[in-house]
């Protein structure tokens, strides 16, 4: 099962596609992490990625396009995958389409406002990589699982958010009308309990496996 998850920063794919991942037992593929990872190794192409990011701008399509197709030809993708953060545009959907068949895209949705708060109010351990919100921390600075620094991110930064999510309403939102006329699409609301948003995912896809889709 190849599924995408779609929608803009902060909506709460990640955490959704880890279920999911776990569930089906596929990987779930975030190119955020990717990135971050290529990043912080000083990798040349994290070096070149680095300056959009921080400016809360997309990275160009020719370097998602190679991360993405390295990627997903590895072993553990064999029974399917989930990409969290690939495409964002429509011509990175036209490329995926050229390496692989998505059989489902589910689209989380959210009002910018509740993003910006959320992501604003989050922090990052900066040795293990765990992820807190201040409405949890209480004061706390500290990682309760290592006790490393918890710091905010600059591409979680107020003005950044607000960058990023002008910048997905332009490039990324058209992705919705791409997929919809394929029929593979769902839209959800990004804000509900966990819980129930993984019950709803899981019946969309339930029901795609039914049908033979």
């Amino acid at each position: 099962m190849k599924l995408l998850f779609l929608g803009p920063p902060g909506v709460g794919k990640g955490t959704q596609a880890a279920l999911v991942a776990k569930r089906y037992r596929i990987p779930a593929i975030s190119t955020g992490e990717i990135l971050r990872e290529a990043m912080k190794a000083g990798t040349p192409v994290g070096l070149r990625a680095k300056t959009y990011v921080d400016q809360g701008l997309l990275v160009p399509d020719e370097v998602m396009i190679e991360i993405v197709d390295d990627r997903i030809r590895q072993g553990d993708c064999a029974k399917g995958f989930i990409l969290d953060g690939f495409p964002r545009t429509v011509p990175q959907a036209r490329a995926l389409e050229e390496i692989c068949q998505l059989d489902r895209i589910v689209y989380m949705t959210m009002a910018d406002e509740a993003i910006v708060k959320r992501l604003s109010g989050r922090r990052v351990c900066d040795n293990c990589g765990a992820t807190h919100h201040v409405d949890r921390l209480k004061g706390r600075t500290r990682c309760e699982g290592c006790g490393g620094n918890l710091i905010l991110r600059k591409d979680d930064a107020p003005e950044t958010v607000l960058n990023r999510l002008s910048v997905y309403h332009e490039q990324t939102a058209p992705l919705v009308e791409y997929y919809q006329g394929t029929g593979r699409l769902t839209a959800m609301d990004g804000a509900m309990p966990l819980d129930e948003g993984f019950a709803y995912i899981e019946g969309f896809l339930e029901h795609a496996e039914s049908a033979g889709a």
